[in-house]
């Protein structure tokens, strides 16, 4: 599984890739975790607003902060 977080480092960035690595931890499921700070490169998904959690390629969130229990769904 392959998550990555788009956005430009913001706090909420941070947030987001605290909350998705814990997550991961919690389930236990193995996992490897990119940063995407590059503008052109997230748009390039179809993001207008971050952070973005994507998963596998799918954008499972964007624009908020979503919690450790959200996205343990999006994981399953």
């Amino acid at each position: 599984m392959i998550i990555k977080i788009l956005g430009p480092g913001c706090s909420n960035c941070k947030k987001l890739e605290a909350n998705a690595r814990e997550a991961v931890k919690q389930l236990g499921i193995e996992s490897s975790f990119e940063k995407v700070g590059n503008i052109q490169d997230i748009m390039a998904y179809g993001v207008m607003s971050t952070p973005a959690l994507i998963i596998d390629e799918q954008i499972k969130v964007m624009g908020r902060v979503p919690t450790v229990e959200d996205i343990k769904k999006y994981l399953l």
